[in-house]
């Protein structure tokens, strides 16, 4: 076990050495602070430069607190992503509430983002059971819509593009019979609120990321990209069972717009760094660019 983990180990450092001239002449390719989280909790600045470094182009925020990101004021954090060359497209509003909405889109906006995203039902909705590790929603999903249609509707007006992120459970039918994330598209409007598909969790729930983009086109505009190994675990890019290629083609009639590498944990003695890196070399083996 301990043999076949170095050479698995291995031949993922061979791969991310041979990709590292693609890595170095152009930017481009977005992740998300969240694969880093503990590391932006140390040192945001140097984080956010080596994840520079290894040549992504956009990134999506996830830690905002007392008005400030990663402990930046909007304007701050603004300013030091243009010296690193990285352009802030996204952030995670957990903490979103009819009541904060006006103030957080305020900052968003301020810090350059483009799409203000609700990460989970806002406002006590979401629920996590940790015995199980199961994710979950309480409350009904009429309830969820009005409050995402109302919030989107304030980040429409202050010219911010509002999206909705799915985990699994938004695809099983409630005790209602209603498969939440299907009520969703069908209720809410697409000149308010849309979607930023994670594929690993659409997988997860054993649906099918294109036949969503077929039944529903143009919804999608940001996808979170991360693996699945055979443990159905987090992995990154390339080195799991995903079918990226057949995803990928359906692009356009998806209306992604952009695509944020994710990986919430690493296993095997892998760090989050190193798993970006790896994720960059996969992109490059499906096509992303």
């Amino acid at each position: 076990m301990k043999n076949a983990r170095f050479f698995r180990l291995l031949s993922l450092t061979i791969l991310m050495s041979m990709s590292l001239t693609v890595f170095s002449q152009k930017k481009w390719g977005g992740m998300t602070l969240y694969t880093v989280r503990n590391e932006m909790g140390k040192d945001a600045k140097n984080t956010l430069k080596q994840v520079a470094d290894l040549g992504y182009k956009y990134i999506e925020a996830v830690d905002y607190k007392d008005g400030k990101f990663y402990g930046m004021t909007p304007d701050e954090l603004k300013s030091y992503l243009k010296s690193l060359g990285l352009t802030p497209i996204s952030v995670h509003m957990g903490s979103m509430t009819l009541d904060n909405a006006d103030k957080l889109i305020a900052d968003v906006k301020a810090a350059g983002f483009k799409y203000f995203i609700a990460p989970v039902p806002p406002m006590g909705m979401f629920k996590f059971d940790p015995k199980t590790r199961k994710l979950g929603m309480e409350g009904g999903v009429e309830k969820l819509a009005e409050i995402l249609n109302t919030i989107a509707k304030k980040a429409k007006a202050a010219g911010l593009e509002f999206l909705y992120h799915n985990h699994d459970f938004e695809f099983q039918a409630n005790k209602d019979g209603i498969v939440p994330i299907d009520y969703l598209l069908e209720n809410l409007d697409p000149k308010y609120v849309n979607f930023q598909m994670d594929l690993y969790w659409v997988t997860k729930a054993g649906a099918d990321p294109v036949a969503y983009f077929q039944k529903y086109p143009g919804r999608f505009k940001i996808w979170h990209v991360k693996d699945m190994d055979s443990q159905e675990r987090f992995a990154p890019v390339g080195q799991g069972k995903i079918d990226f290629k057949r995803i990928l083609d359906n692009k356009k009639l998806s209306g992604m717009k952009y695509y944020i590498v994710e990986q919430d944990q690493t296993f095997d003695g892998l760090q989050p760094l190193d798993a970006l890196k790896i994720s960059k070399a996969g992109l490059v083996k499906f096509g992303f660019n």
